[in-house]
């Protein structure tokens, strides 16, 4: 690159090192570099300080060209009720958990809100999705173990529908290693949910757990291959240097970042920020 000085050949090599280090994911981190050395061939800055402040400026223009929008509040769309949000994730990274939060989260901002357990594989998942709906006293839809799940979906919409809810949460089985089983039971969930509601579901929101890095990638593709994927949440980003990956996977999947769980408190469910989460992954 013409005029560019030596200080800035290793500031970039930094700056690569930390995106991947970060997981962000070499693809992505190629991706943000190019743009950072045209933005320099361009605009001809030479400081550490404003290399800087073009790598977050940066990342947050990638994050907006997947539709990431930084949501000031819990508002939902007002063209109609109840918005239906179908939630996938492989067991273990925090998807019920996730649900609970969520639930919290409308129902403090002035939401009706029910649930729907149609994850009726295991008995611990409608176990633990109850015991979120009691705490938060939002209704639980649900039905015996081994139940089909689309069952329960349509149930769910019924009854939110019924009762006036503003916002439906259906949780889903999250195994992974029977793909053409998986795909069909989401296919099937969707077609009973558009008998009660022809536009739902809404949304699609994928729950990955963000420490794990490099699997969090692979869950998100082997999902993106089995349904459309419409939203991210990122759990687990309490004190990982893996935070990057939410910026990979967005870029991966062309899809928004939603959502971040940062601890374990009841409020630690985040709406996604891109400026914030820019500055808190590279120090603020």
């Amino acid at each position: 690159m013409a005029g560019k000085s030596k200080v800035d050949d290793e500031v970039l090599d930094d700056l690569e090192e930390v995106l991947i280090t970060s997981d962000v994911g070499v693809e992505t981190t190629l991706k943000i570099i190019r743009r950072i050395e045209e933005r320099v061939e361009r605009d001809k800055y030479v400081s550490t300080s404003e290399l800087n402040a073009i790598l977050r400026d940066e990342i947050a223009s990638l994050l907006a060209e997947n539709h990431t929008e930084d949501l000031a509040d819990w508002e939902l769309p007002s063209s109609h009720k109840p918005y239906v949000i179908l939630v996938v994730g492989v067991n273990g990274v925090g998807k019920t958990t996730t649900i609970g939060k969520l639930a919290h989260q409308f129902k403090k901002a002035g939401k009706k809100v029910f649930l729907g357990a149609a994850d009726t594989f295991r008995a611990a998942a409608v176990e633990q999705i109850s015991i979120w709906g009691e705490r938060v006293g939002v209704p639980v839809v649900k039905q015996q173990m081994g139940a089909d799940p689309a069952s329960v979906a349509f149930d769910t919409l019924q009854s939110a529908k019924a009762n006036g809810a503003d916002v439906v949460i259906v949780d889903t089985a999250g195994r992974l290693h029977n793909k053409v089983g998986l795909m069909n039971e989401l296919k099937k969930i969707k077609d009973v949910m558009k008998k009660v509601l022809p536009e739902a579901p809404d949304e699609v929101l994928l729950v990955l757990d963000g420490s794990t890095g490099q699997n969090a990638f692979e869950q998100a593709k082997q999902f993106a291959a089995v349904t459309d994927i419409t939203s991210l949440a990122i759990t687990k980003l309490d004190g990982t240097a893996k935070g990057g990956v939410v910026i990979g996977i967005s870029d991966e999947l062309k899809v928004p970042v939603k959502y971040i769980r940062l601890g374990e408190g009841m409020d630690d469910l985040q709406l996604f920020n891109k400026r914030q989460f820019v500055d808190s992954l590279f120090g603020s």
